[in-house]
């Protein structure tokens, strides 16, 4: 159970704070619901406490695992199915896990394919949707606000290596 004030992270939105508990009533039944913000853009989301677990919200990760991440982009090799469907399927998958070398994964493999051939919407916005997950995490880490740099030191890690 997290508390209030906690960092956290949500696989599929990224790493926020719990600003406060809520307790809400649906029919009958009163239900819990921690309410996670996240400083970039000020997303609010009511997330049930019941089902934290199976969405998969986590702590948030250590400045050393972040810098392992970041140091593994350069030597990570993606290979993506020809297949646009499948390709999206396995991205989503990977996202979803809420492992941070994973959400790596999409990224680089999203950026080396709009490199060479383009992207279409959806996988522009699942790119998009990637890397806010991983700066919106690095930036709670390191305790900056420099979303810009941030972003700037993923994007030139992800265009190093194949």
């Amino acid at each position: 159970m997290f508390l209030i004030g906690d960092k956290v992270v949500h696989p599929m939105h990224g790493a926020g704070i719990i600003e406060r508990i809520t307790h809400e009533r649906l029919g009958s039944r009163v239900s819990s619901y921690y309410v996670f913000r996240m400083p970039a853009g000020g997303l609010v989301l009511k997330i049930p406490i019941d089902a934290c677990c199976q969405i998969g919200l986590r702590c948030l990760s250590t400045a050393e695992h972040i810098c392992q991440v970041l140091s593994a982009i350069p030597t990570l090799e993606v290979q993506m199915s020809s297949n646009w469907n499948q390709r999206y399927r396995d991205n989503l998958a990977r996202l979803k896990s809420g492992d941070l070398l994973e959400v790596a994964w999409v990224i680089k493999g999203l950026m080396w394919r709009d490199h060479r051939r383009g992207l279409s919407n959806g996988e522009r916005k699942m790119l998009h949707s990637a890397k806010q997950i991983l700066i919106s995490e690095v930036v709670l880490v390191e305790g900056t606000d420099d979303y810009p740099a941030v972003e700037q030191r993923i994007n030139e890690a992800m265009m190093l290596g194949a």
